[in-house]
């Protein structure tokens, strides 16, 4: 009965996560500088399932109303979605596999490896080579080097040691960011865009982002929610996981590289976004406890909430000029990282 009872309350904070988010989407969608209605925001997009077309007419709505919509609202809104819930998700499990309650998504370095890439294209003059996946694609490549870099850096014979692997990614991301610091000095007509890039944008995004990054976040996601029970295992430290007959070595890495991956695919068409995969988790450990079986998919939710009233914050509360998404994230994450940095009777896990 306590299990049914556990699993109807798991039910019922996922239904909860998705019609807000979707609550959130629309809202995000009827914002703007051309004020849509909530009907016939819903109207277009609801119009374009086949067997609601004839019940809800919304070709009898404005053109500007479906371009609005589908190709300049739509596309970022998804976006925003699936990359906040990605970094939550990521930031779950990190918390998690270092047992570390300041660790998030780029923790390792992957956020500062495609800042590094991204910026090398920006300043190259070759950001135009492939059009819009250019900047994405040398984002996504260059976060990949990275993690594989720290991953030689931190193994010792067949074993990841953890203490090792999180400090080899805290001295890479340094470097790299002297790297990005120095790119930007010598390229300083080049700077407004690396800029932006670096803090975090989903301006001029479209729906050939939206098929590129969707398959790897959502099939990340997915997989990372897997080992849920693992990294319960884990919380109870790596004694306990063997005894559990859990083959650590092999999570380890399988753990790094599905994480890495899927906060790189989230990382190359956002930019840098910080502290959605820190504030997030933790926020949903408060409310939903530290059962990852749930954490992770609440996390994925809510993380991708707070990114779409980020992006619309962003876009809305100065326009038209639009502020970077990741100054949005900071002012809610700055004051709650002091807030877990003075948090000392109380243990998370």
């Amino acid at each position: 009965m306590d299990r049914i009872g556990r699993r109807a309350r798991w039910a019922g904070w996922i239904l909860a996560g998705f019609c807000l988010l979707a609550l959130a989407s629309v809202f995000a969608v009827i914002t703007g500088p051309a004020a849509l209605s909530f009907s016939e925001a819903v109207r277009i997009i609801l119009g374009r399932i086949p067997f609601l077309e004839e019940l809800l007419r919304p070709g009898e709505l404005p053109d500007t109303y479906h371009r609005i919509v589908w190709e300049l609202r739509m596309p970022r809104v998804l976006l925003a979605g699936m990359v906040g819930g990605a970094l939550g998700v990521v930031g779950g499990v990190f918390q998690g596999f270092f047992r570390n309650p300041m660790a998030d998504p780029f923790v390792i370095g992957v956020s500062s490896g495609a800042a590094l890439g991204a910026t090398m294209v920006l300043v190259s003059g070759y950001s135009a080579l492939l059009g819009l996946f250019t900047v994405p694609l040398a984002g996504f490549v260059s976060a990949l080097l990275t993690t594989w870099l720290v991953y030689r850096l931190a193994r010792v014979g067949s074993k990841v040691v953890v203490p090792t692997l999180l400090l080899a990614g805290i001295a890479l991301s340094s470097f790299l960011q002297s790297m990005i610091s120095f790119l930007m000095v010598m390229n300083a007509e080049e700077m407004d865009k690396v800029y932006f890039w670096l803090m975090g944008s989903f301006a001029n995004r479209s729906w050939s982002h939206v098929l590129m990054a969707a398959p790897l976040i959502l099939l990340g996601s997915a997989l990372l929610m897997v080992f849920s029970r693992d990294l319960n295992a884990l919380a109870f430290g790596d004694s306990t996981a063997a005894h559990l007959g859990i083959d650590l070595e092999k999570l380890k890495i399988l753990l790094l590289v599905l994480a890495s991956l899927t906060a790189a695919g989230a990382v190359s068409v956002s930019g840098i976004i910080g502290f959605v995969g820190l504030i997030i988790p933790h926020i949903v450990r408060m409310l939903v406890g530290p059962d990852h079986r749930i954490l992770l998919p609440v996390s994925y939710l809510g993380g991708g909430i707070f990114l779409v009233l980020a992006d619309t914050a962003a876009r809305t509360l100065v326009a038209p000029v639009e502020i970077p998404i990741g100054t949005i994230t900071a002012l809610f994450g700055g004051p709650y990282f002091i807030y877990l940095l003075r948090r000392k009777k109380e243990n998370v896990f």
